[in-house]
C-alpha cells in the first residue's frame, strides 16, 4: 500500500482532488449541500444534477417507488436467471421497448454492467454449446470520446467477463476520430475482413461534449458490411433528444427499423439516472435470441436484479414522459436559452443539447472557477479538469427558470472579470 499512500498525496499536493459535497436535502435545483472539508452548509442553485426533465422529486415517481417497496421490500435478494426475476422487470422492459421502437429488452443494475454483459453476450456468447463452434473473430469500432463504461467494457473485451482465459475467436477493437465518418469509413476498409462480425459503438449524445453521434452517416456507411451491429448508448439522449424524448432515432427523424432495412442490427442502451428519477440501465434489440445471451451473461448471473423501487421509480418516470411530451421540449428550449445567454457573454459552450461544456483557457483551473462560483455567488456546476480538456460541465434541466439561467452567466461573466480578461477566452 506504499505505492498508494505515496501517490494519494501526491495527487492532493497538486490539487488534482475534487472539491466534494454532501447534499442534506433539495427543492427543485434549489439544494442544501455541505462542503466535506469544512462541514460549511450553503442553499445553491444547482446547475450539475442530470434529473433533466425534473422527475427525481415528482410526486407519483415517489410514490410508484414507495408502493413497490411495500408489495415487493427493498431487495430481490437474488439474480433475475434464479429468483430475482419480478413482474416489474417485465413491464419495465416492456415500456422502454415501446419507447425505442425494439422489441426485446433486457434490464441491468447501471449502463457499465449492460455494456459488459453486452460484450460478453455479442463476442463470447454465453457457454459451450455441443455441436456448435463460433469461428468468426469480432472486429469492433469505437469513437474515441465515448463514455468510460464503453471504454472499460472494450478493454476487456477480448476475454468474457468472469473468466481468467477467453476460448472465443479474436475481438480487435480499433478507434476512430471523435464524429469523424471518413475516419470511420476509412478504418472499417482498412481493418474489416471477410468474415468479420462487426460492430460499431458510440454514445448518442457525448457525456462531456454535448454534442450528437451523425447517426444516419453511420448507417449509410454500415450499410455496406450486412449484418453490422450499431449500438447507440443513449444515456444522455433519452429524455432529451427528439419531439418525444424517444432519443437519437427520433431526433433524426428516423426509427430504428430503418437501420434494419439497410441491413445494419441496431441497439440501443437506454439508463435511468438521467430521465428516469432512478438508476439502472437497460439493452434493447429486434433480435430476440441477444436478450437470453444478456440474461445468462456473467454481470446478470451474479449480480442482484435491480431493486422493486428502483424499477418502479422509472417505469413512473418513463411513464410521466409518454403522458407529458412537453417536458422534453421544454428542456430543449431551456438549453436553447442558456446557450445562446452564454454566447452572448463571449464564453464558448460547445456541442448543441442540455450537457453544456463551457472550455476555458488553459492557464485557468476549473476548480477554482467553480468553487468561486460556489462559495460567493451560491451556484453549484461540475468542474471538469482532469478527463478531459479543462471546462464547466453546465447541466440543463427543465425545472431551470430564465431568471436563474440569468443568474449563472452574470455570475460566471464576474468570475471571469476577477480571474482572466475576457480576450483570454479561447475560441471554438
Amino acid at each position: 500500500m506504499q505505492v498508494v499512500k505515496e501517490y494519494v498525496q501526491r495527487w492532493y499536493e497538486s490539487g488534482l482532488d475534487p472539491d466534494e459535497y454532501i447534499c442534506h436535502g433539495k427543492q427543485g435545483n434549489i439544494f442544501d449541500v455541505e462542503e466535506e472539508e469544512t462541514g460549511v452548509r450553503r442553499s445553491v442553485l444547482s446547475f450539475c444534477t442530470n434529473d433533466v426533465l425534473g422527475l427525481v422529486q415528482e410526486e407519483s415517481v415517489k410514490q410508484a417507488a414507495i408502493d413497490a417497496i411495500l408489495q415487493y421490500g427493498t431487495s430481490n435478494s437474488s439474480c433475475s436467471v434464479l429468483s430475482g426475476r419480478i413482474d416489474l422487470h417485465r413491464q419495465l422492459e416492456n415500456e422502454i421497448s415501446d419507447f425505442k421502437h425494439l422489441p426485446h429488452t433486457q434490464l441491468f443494475l447501471n449502463a457499465w454492467m449492460a455494456m459488459q454483459a453486452l460484450m460478453d453476450a455479442f463476442c463470447h456468447l454465453a457457454i459451450p454449446v455441443p455441436g456448435f463452434k463460433n469461428t468468426r473473430e469480432t472486429l469492433i469500432l469505437t469513437d474515441v470520446l465515448n463514455h468510460g463504461c464503453i471504454i472499460s467494457a472494450l478493454a476487456n473485451a477480448g476475454t468474457r467477463s468472469g473468466k481468467m482465459f477467453g476460448h472465443s475467436p479474436r475481438v480487435r477493437v480499433k478507434a476512430y476520430r471523435h464524429c469523424d465518418m471518413q475516419d470511420f469509413a476509412r478504418k472499417l476498409k482498412r481493418y474489416a475482413q471477410p468474415d468479420d462480425r462487426i460492430l460499431v459503438i458510440s454514445d448518442a449524445v457525448f457525456s462531456m461534449d454535448g454534442d450528437i453521434a451523425p447517426l444516419p452517416e453511420m448507417i449509410d456507411i454500415l450499410s455496406n458490411y450486412p449484418g453490422s451491429v450499431l449500438v447507440m448508448d443513449e444515456a444522455h439522449a433519452s429524455g432529451a433528444l427528439g419531439k418525444t424524448g424517444r432519443g437519437i432515432y427520433e431526433h433524426f427523424n428516423i426509427l430504428p427499423q430503418y437501420a434494419i432495412e439497410r441491413g445494419v442490427v441496431p441497439i440501443i442502451m437506454t439508463t435511468f439516472s438521467k430521465f428516469g428519477a432512478s438508476v439502472g440501465a437497460a439493452i434493447s434489440s429486434h433480435v430476440s435470441e441477444l436478450k437470453p445471451l444478456l440474461n445468462v451473461s456473467p454481470t446478470s448471473i451474479g449480480t442482484c436484479s435491480l431493486s422493486a423501487p428502483l424499477a418502479a421509480g422509472a417505469m413512473e418516470a418513463l411513464r410521466t414522459v409518454k403522458r407529458e411530451p412537453e417536458r422534453v421540449q421544454k428542456l430543449q428550449e431551456n438549453a436553447k436559452y442558456l446557450r445562446s445567454r452564454l454566447m452572448e457573454n463571449d464564453f464558448v459552450p460547445i456541442g448543441e443539447t442540455n450537457v453544456v461544456p463551457v472550455l476555458l483557457p488553459s492557464d485557468v483551473n476549473p476548480k477554482l472557477f467553480a468553487r468561486i462560483l460556489m462559495h460567493d455567488y451560491g451556484i453549484w456546476v461540475s468542474p471538469i479538469w482532469f478527463i478531459a480538456k479543462p471546462r464547466l460541465r453546465i447541466t440543463a434541466n427543465v425545472l431551470h427558470t430564465r431568471e436563474e439561467m440569468d443568474k449563472l452567466v452574470a455570475a460566471m461573466v464576474a468570475v471571469r472579470e476577477a480571474t482572466y480578461k475576457p480576450a483570454a477566452i479561447i475560441s471554438a
